[in-house]
């Protein structure tokens, strides 16, 4: 990770950690963040150890001050070497007292796991879309196509009895089979597992849905456990404690990596649906008895004013701009 640039960057980390940084500081930090992906994945490894850091101190039965007493002799020996002279004295031995107590209680070795993530194989790697689809080839030779706003994180190297990975937003997963190691999926509190297969994963304020394409596909939250094959779906609603089983209806799944909206009898209201959702839209329609009028084409690569032009040809109905609001009549 690119840290050589800003020597002090650990200093300027811990007083924002504690609500001790300038408004200079603030800035100089959020310039850095955006001078490299690598900057952005050491900050979230030192927030996340940090955040650890506290809760084993809120748990921790160990006197504080014999800690870093302890923590202090063991090093003074290379500060005698060399005398020096802290930038930020009460943060950046705050933070020390906190490592000290940290590693005497859980035995984790804080400051030289900061520094080592740089080389680690357990270290974790996060891909953003952006505003854009992107394709991303995994350590294991499995292939993910993540729809826009979305993320996934992984480790530099799947080693131990699973292939783990995170997900936020949408996905397309094409995974490379591998008996001996299944592969995970987190999002939220649902887990996806597979050993080789195909399939789609979405998940959003509502629901956690995963269709397959090919391959058998086994999903769980808590206790709950179900197995869906081709051409099904399992949904996990948010508000409740319900996975539902079921028939996949259409493949709209797949426009983000088709560009391609196949609607075979599809009625009208599903079809506003994946509009508002894949071009960001504000379609409604405007007459309860429309809902449900079919619409039989292919719509492929076409922008959304085209789109709209066949279905009110179609179905002989009028499209009205209001704002950003778009009815149909």
């Amino acid at each position: 990770m690119k840290t050589e640039h800003n020597p002090n960057i650990d200093e300027l980390l811990v007083k924002s950690m504690l609500d001790e940084a300038s408004v200079a500081e603030q800035i100089e930090i959020k310039q850095w963040l955006l001078d490299d992906d690598d900057n952005q994945r050491y900050f979230e490894h030192f927030e996340l150890i940090w955040n650890e850091s506290k809760r084993l101190a809120r748990v921790s039965t160990v006197d504080e001050n014999a800690a870093w007493e302890r923590f202090k002799t063991r090093t003074r020996a290379k500060e005698q070497e060399t005398e020096v002279i802290p930038m930020y004295p009460k943060p950046v031995f705050r933070i020390l007292r906190m490592v000290a107590m940290v590693l005497m209680t859980a035995g984790v070795g804080w400051l030289s796991y900061l520094f080592s993530t740089r080389s680690s194989s357990h270290e974790m790697l996060t891909v953003r879309s952006g505003m854009e689809t992107l394709i991303d080839t995994l350590p294991d030779g499995s292939v993910v196509t993540l729809n826009r706003k979305s993320s996934i994180s992984y480790p530099k190297d799947f080693e131990g009895k699973t292939r783990d990975v995170r997900l936020t937003g949408e996905a397309f997963f094409d995974v490379k089979p591998d008996k001996s190691k299944p592969f995970l999926i987190l999002v939220n509190d649902v887990t996806v597992k597979v050993v080789g297969t195909s399939f789609n994963v979405k998940d959003n304020a509502e629901k956690t849905e995963v269709i397959v394409e090919t391959g058998i596909v086994e999903v769980s939250r808590d206790t709950q456990r179900v197995r869906i094959t081709p051409r099904e779906e399992a949904t996990i609603m948010k508000a409740s404690a319900q996975m539902r089983k079921s028939v996949t209806a259409d493949e709209f799944h797949n426009y983000y990596r088709t560009r391609r909206l196949f609607c075979d009898g599809t009625p009208l209201w599903r079809l506003v649906e994946i509009l508002n959702e894949a071009y960001e839209a504000d379609i409604v329609i405007g007459s309860e008895r429309l809902r449900n009028m079919p619409i039989n084409t292919t719509f492929d690569q076409n922008s959304l004013e085209n789109i709209l032009g066949v279905v009110s040809e179609t179905l002989s109905l009028k499209v009205e701009h209001h704002g950003n609001q778009i009815i149909l009549k």
